[in-house]
């Protein structure tokens, strides 16, 4: 039996040499840091908590623009007042004014308007004895109207008395632009530009090629369309208010006969452009003119009436300058023989229906001069 030494087993349950316990020593050394760090936290925390309770005065300096009123030398002779005007608007350019157009004055005595009114319609219509009638009687009423005065001034300029019809329009020009209105525009005019002579307008103005078109199946009944141009020389000065297309119609009946229109109502007209700029040295009236469907009573007793033709002629100032009758033979049916056209007096140019577009509209025939064969 072999009995150890104390000592020889203390030294055999010893740890060998160069074996340390690395792994606690590492956690210790862990937890160690941990706790550390735990307590610097909690520190840091209770003493931002405690500052976060101190109230903090920041002091910052802001300038400030302080404005000073330098003193100016004050004239004695001004008192202690302070005055305090209000600010002067901006000044902003006036609109233009337009100037007021003149108006023809009124007639003031209701009789002689009358007068003056009736001797206008007999100068348009050319009877001019009537009309000089109707203006002496209207001067006795009213001898210092102007418009009485330029009236006189007009029928006599037309029938070619040009003395007299000076002395009228100076009357009309002495009265001033206050009494005579535009009337003393249109006498100066007169007086400064003198008067045309009989036959001045000859070559001036004239008609074009008249275009008829005729719609037999018109809703309405036979629609017959004419298109009547007003030619104007370049350079001519045409006083467009005087200028007058009169236009004569003849329907014929089943019978044969021949006769002109009298009910106006079958007929409408229109300028195609107004106002008149001369586009193309021509302005065009145009006319429709509808014979309605008439019952088989008025059909028995004056016939059917269908379109037979037209006299056309233009005036200027109530004078005649052209004419353009078709058929020809209606020229001998108008009530005084006018002045026919030159020698190659134009022909009326005819479309029928049947050659025109599908898309060709009756109430607006604007079609181009068919080529000569």
């Amino acid at each position: 039996m072999n009995i150890l030494h104390p000592m020889a087993l203390r030294t055999e349950n010893a740890i060998p040499a160069g074996k340390l316990p690395i792994f606690p020593i590492a956690c210790w050394v862990l937890g160690l840091a941990a706790f550390c760090q735990l307590l610097v936290a909690g520190m840091a925390l209770s003493k931002r908590l405690e500052e976060s309770r101190v109230v903090r005065i920041i002091e910052k300096e802001v300038p400030k623009l302080v404005a000073v009123r330098i003193p100016s030398a004050k004239n004695p002779t001004d008192d202690a007042a302070l005055v305090i005007r209000p600010p002067t608007p901006d000044p902003q350019p006036e609109p233009p004014v337009s100037p007021t157009p003149l108006q023809t004055p009124s007639i003031a005595d209701p009789v002689s308007e009358r007068l003056v009114d009736q001797a206008r319609r007999a100068r348009v219509a050319g009877d001019m004895g009537l009309a000089i009638v109707k203006l002496e009687e209207a001067l006795l009423k009213s001898p210092e109207d102007p418009s009485v005065h330029y009236e006189l001034g007009m029928v006599h300029e037309q029938m070619g008395v040009f003395d007299t019809a000076a002395a009228h329009y100076e009357e009309v020009f002495k009265m001033g632009v206050t009494a005579s209105g535009n009337l003393y525009e249109l006498a100066a005019a007169k007086l400064r530009d003198g008067f045309e002579q009989p036959g001045a307008m000859l070559g001036k103005l004239a008609l074009g090629r008249v275009r008829i078109f005729k719609d037999p199946g018109h809703q309405d009944g036979e629609q017959t369309i004419l298109s009547i141009p007003v030619q104007k020389a370049p350079g001519a000065d045409i006083e467009v208010g005087e200028i007058e297309v009169s236009v004569i119609i003849f329907n014929r009946n089943n019978k044969g006969e021949i006769i002109q229109l009298d009910d106006k109502s079958w007929v409408s007209q229109k300028w195609v452009s107004l106002p008149f700029d001369w586009t193309g040295g021509e302005e065009t009236l145009r006319m429709h003119y509808v014979i309605p469907h008439l019952d088989s009573v008025n059909t028995h007793l004056f016939g059917k009436p269908t379109y037979y033709g037209q006299v056309v002629s233009l005036l200027y100032k109530g004078e005649v300058l052209d004419v353009q009758a078709w058929p020809r033979d209606l020229a001998a049916r108008i009530p005084q023989s006018p002045v026919m056209a030159p020698d190659n007096q134009q022909l009326p140019e005819f479309f029928d229906p049947d050659s025109l577009p599908p898309d060709f509209d009756p109430e607006n025939p604007l079609l181009p001069a068919l080529p000569s064969h």
